[in-house]
This record gives structure tokens, C-alpha cells and sequence, in this order.
């Protein structure tokens, strides 16, 4: 997981940089991406309009014509002049100096933020997390009240059922769902790390599930409604307007933004909360990251964290200037394609069997009735045993059979390029098995007791306060307390945890363990106030 957090902090930023570059050139009563007469349009550009019933277009000469195809003001801006894109990956130019100085601020605001760490992220978060909220309803209800609006909100709900047997329609929910929702990237685990060991988990999940979907389809109205709009005045259909990735949301809805009036402000809106969204997933990748290198020698890197998160995002930026040069695009896409896809679901798959068929369910539910109070509903059971288990491998199996090789656009990478890629997808899914092996051998005995071993919790295993460990030593020997008498043997592999079903595994062999006596009486005739395990 933060193998995947790491690859993906390099390029995202980058992304950042890019609202940055758009939101700074906002900043002008002339849109420039509006604009057909700058050196670097070309004589295809055109500004097309509406005039009854047919597209008219007129390029930098002023000459007008029924050509139906164009290239849009909007997207040289951003091949020509934002980019400057090389004709391949390996074509790989100059730096883009004023890019480069935004992925810079970008990383300056990143480190910024995170030099405190969770202290200093949680406030600014207050701030990030809620402004694209607002400013989502604003667009919402600007952009519905448009004309032609109804027509890309016809696009969004009425579904094309033909394409659910399109292996990147699944590959792509699924990859959505992961990004949106943070899973396999260890920032919910890192993050989770901070709150208090009784904090209701389960709620904080249910609210993040369900009010993650519902912004998600909420956002959904707030892009088409602009987009049918677009549709409307160019007289083309919506599917001819809508891009995905990069290309909508820097082409397409910077040009529906320019048709609006007073576009200006559109604009700067829509690209601050463009960079508030991406500070918001990049503050956890980073967290996620710095936590882990620091969490392994915490008694060295803890009070020099501020060196740690210094020192990563010089090594972040470094990382990512290649994407800043004329080919960098080329190089986000072959990050973004395969440093995490598959691996998020490989990962999490390989969680999931982890947990529920290794650990083991039951401990796993007992664990969480420690922290609070209760058990988790079957509902949870089941979906952790069956379900997300079966969907993962048959999403994982389905786009493994329909494999597509990275492209942009009609650009096909050289066969290397396809080769580092999947190298680099692999690299984090590789060191379960590496890992894995790894533990193996440090055991001793057979291969079977070796991999027994290996497969049990370690003997500190388990919450690290003494007074929690208590509770849970209360939770795992509770069926001998109160509902059975004293006289059987809490001796059960399943019932207790891994290394705590004798005294000599147990880390702390001086924990005792209330039972109720009540209307019980023991073998031996004696009625113990406690037990030691």
C-alpha cells in the first residue's frame, strides 16, 4: 500500500501543478484557452458557434466554413501551450520551467501542510474538504439552469446496458470506487491510526461509504449539466463533447466554463476547488507515506519529522520533473495506467483473504466488539467472507482476460515503455509473496510449521495499551464468564487470540481475567474470584 501511495504522490502532484497553471491564468477578463489568434494555435483552431442548425467555424484568417471537425481553442491550449507535447514518450524535449515552478508551489503547499503532521493537515483539511462542497452547489445550480442542460443529464442517468460487457466499464467503477474511497492506499489505515480506540469505526465507515457515492453522483449532474449546455450551442452530441481523465476536466469544462457569462469567475472557482480536491487525496498518499518511513525507526525519525516530510518532497518533486518536460504527459498516463489499476485490487483481495480466512473472521469480529461494544452485523460478515472476495477476483479475472496496453489519445507506447509499466504495477503487488517467503524462512520447524507459524499474529500482537489489552482478553474469554460454567477450559484456538491459547505464548502472563461465579461451581469445588490464562 504505500508502494502504490508513493507512485501515485509522484504524479498526482503533478495533476495539482496543472489546476495551479490553469487557476493562475484565470486570473485575466479573456479566457486564453478562448483564444484562436496566440502563437500557439494552429490553422485548425476554431471557435465554433450555432447558427440555425449548422456549425460554423472560424479559424485565425477570419474565413468561414461548414467543416463539421474542428480543434477546439480549448485543447491547443493545453497540447500547445500547456504541455507542449512531444510526438512520443521517448521524445522527451525541455523542462517546462513554468510548470516545473508549479509543481513546486505544489509540493511547497504539500510539505507545508504536513511538516506537523496530522495536527496541521486536520485543520487545513477543514478548509479542503468542505470548499468543493460549496462550490459544487454553485456550479449545481448554475449549471442546470442552462439551456441544454437537460441534455447531458439524459447522457448521465440513462445507462447503455451494452457496456457492461466491456471489461474497462468494470475495471473503471472499480478503479473510481478505490480512488474515491482511499482503498488499498494505507491512508485509511494511517489515518485511523490517530482516533481513540473506542471511536466508532463502523459509523465513520457508513458515513464515508454512502456520503462519498451520493457526492460522487451529485457531481455527476454539476459536469453534465455544463456539458449539455456545451452540447446545445455546438450542435453536437454530448458523447462528441464529454472527454474522461485529463481531457475533461482541462479541455472540455475550461471550454463549456468560457461559454458561460462572466466566465472569469467560473473558471477561478472551478480550478480552486480542482486544487482543493487534489491537496485533500494527496495530503493522505503523503501521510500515508511519511508515516511508514518514520513508523520504522521511530525512535530516530520521530522528533526529525519535519526533516522526514522535507526530504520526501525534494525526493517527490525530483521524482516527477520528467512529467514537467515535453513528454511528461506520456509518462503520467503510463503512471497512471498501471502504478494503480490492478494492483489496487490484487492488494485488496489479497487483504480480504488475509483477514477472514487467515486471521481468521471470527478473532476479527471479536476485535472489533473490543472497540465497540459490539459485534458487526452479518451483513459485514458476509460481504467480508463472500462477496468482496468474489467480485474482487471476478473484476480482477475480467480485465485480465480483456487486457488493453496503455494509449493517449491515438498514441501507442513502445514496447519498453508497456514492459516499465507493468513492472511498476507489480512492484508493490510482488512484495506480498516476497514478504511472505520472507517469514517463512525466519521461522523454525517443517514448511507446514514454518508457514503456521508465519501465519500467526506475533506475541505482542494486539492493542497497545494495558488496559485495553484487558478488554480484550475480557471480549475473547467472555462465553466462560457469565454465559457457562467455570469448569471449561478456555483452551479454544478459535476463540482466543492466536498467542494467547496458553500461558507459555502469552507476553504477559499476569493478566487476569474476571468470571462470574454466580450459581457456578467449580470442578474442584472452589469458587475463584479470577482466572489466569
Amino acid at each position: 500500500m504505500v508502494v502504490v501511495s508513493a507512485l501515485v504522490c509522484i504524479y498526482y502532484n503533478v495533476i495539482i501543478a496543472w489546476a495551479l497553471y490553469y487557476l493562475f491564468a484565470s486570473f485575466t477578463n479573456v479566457l486564453p484557452w478562448t483564444l484562436c489568434n496566440q502563437w500557439w494555435n494552429t490553422d485548425q483552431c476554431g471557435k465554433t458557434f450555432g447558427v440555425n442548425g449548422t456549425n460554423v467555424t472560424l479559424g485565425v484568417n477570419g474565413t468561414n466554413s461548414t467543416d463539421f471537425t474542428r480543434v477546439s481553442a480549448s485543447h491547443e491550449f493545453w497540447t500547445h501551450k500547456v504541455l507542449q507535447l512531444s510526438k512520443g514518450i521517448d521524445q522527451m524535449g525541455t523542462v517546462r520551467w513554468d510548470l516545473a515552478l508549479c509543481l513546486l508551489l505544489a509540493w511547497v503547499i504539500v510539505g507545508a501542510c504536513l511538516i506537523k503532521g496530522v495536527k496541521s493537515s486536520g485543520k487545513v483539511v477543514y478548509f479542503t474538504a468542505t470548499f468543493p462542497f460549496v462550490v459544487l452547489f454553485i456550479l449545481f445550480f448554475r449549471g442546470v439552469t442552462l439551456e441544454g442542460a437537460e441534455r447531458g443529464i439524459r447522457f448521465y442517468i440513462i445507462p447503455e446496458w451494452s457496456r457492461l460487457a466491456e471489461s474497462k466499464v468494470w475495471g473503471d467503477a472499480a478503479i473510481q470506487i478505490f480512488y474515491s474511497l482511499g482503498l488499498a492506499f494505507g491512508s485509511l489505515a494511517t489515518l485511523s491510526s490517530y482516533n481513540k480506540f473506542h471511536n466508532n469505526v463502523m459509523r465513520d465507515a457508513l458515513i464515508i461509504a454512502v456520503g462519498n457515492c451520493c457526492t460522487s453522483i451529485f457531481s455527476g449532474f454539476v459536469i453534465f449539466s455544463i456539458i449539455g449546455h456545451m452540447s446545445f450551442m455546438l450542435d453536437v452530441p454530448v458523447d462528441k463533447v464529454a472527454d474522461e481523465g485529463p481531457g475533461l476536466a482541462f479541455v472540455a469544462y475550461p471550454e463549456a466554463i468560457s461559454l458561460l457569462p462572466i466566465s472569469t469567475l467560473w473558471a477561478i472557482l472551478f480550478f480552486l476547488m480542482l486544487l482543493t480536491l487534489g491537496l485533500d487525496s494527496q495530503f493522505a498518499m503523503m501521510e500515508t507515506v511519511i508515516t511508514a518511513v518514520i513508523d520504522e525507526y521511530p525512535e530516530y525519525l520521530r522528533p526529525k519529522k519535519s526533516i522526514v516530510v522535507l526530504g520526501l518532497c525534494v525526493i517527490g518533486y525530483l521524482l516527477a520533473l520528467p512529467q514537467t518536460t515535453n513528454a511528461g504527459m506520456y509518462w503520467l498516463q503510463l503512471l497512471d495506467w498501471y502504478s494503480a489499476g490492478f494492483s489496487l485490487m490484487i492488494i485488496s483481495l489479497c487483504l480480504t483473504i488475509a483477514i477472514q480466512y487467515v486471521y481468521g473472521m471470527k478473532r476479527f469480529s471479536k476485535d472489533i466488539k473490543t472497540m465497540l461494544g459490539f459485534e458487526p452485523p452479518i451483513y459485514f460478515k458476509v460481504c467480508w467472507v463472500a462477496i468482496t472476495p468474489a467480485l474482487l477476483m471476478f473484476i480482477l479475472i475480467f480485465n485480465l482476460v480483456q487486457f488493453n496496453p496503455v494509449t493517449y489519445g491515438d498514441y501507442e507506447y513502445p514496447n519498453w515503455a508497456e514492459i516499465m509499466g507493468l513492472l511498476m504495477g507489480l512492484s508493490s503487488c510482488l512484495l506480498i509473496p516476497v514478504v511472505a517467503v520472507i517469514q517463512v524462512c525466519r521461522q523454525k520447524g517443517s514448511l507446514l510449521e514454518r508457514i503456521k507459524a508465519a501465519a500467526r499474529p506475533s506475541p505482542d500482537w494486539g492493542p497497545a495499551l494495558e488496559d485495553h489489552r484487558q478488554e480484550m482478553m475480557k471480549v475473547y474469554a467472555g462465553k466462560y464468564g457469565v454465559e457457562v460454567p467455570l469448569d471449561v477450559t478456555p483452551n479454544k484456538a478459535a476463540d482466543l487470540p492466536p498467542d494467547y491459547t496458553t500461558a507459555t505464548t502469552l507476553p504477559r502472563n499476569d493478566i487476569s481475567v474476571p468470571f462470574s461465579v454466580t450459581g457456578h461451581t467449580h470442578m474442584n469445588g472452589s469458587l475463584p474470584v479470577t482466572t489466569k490464562l
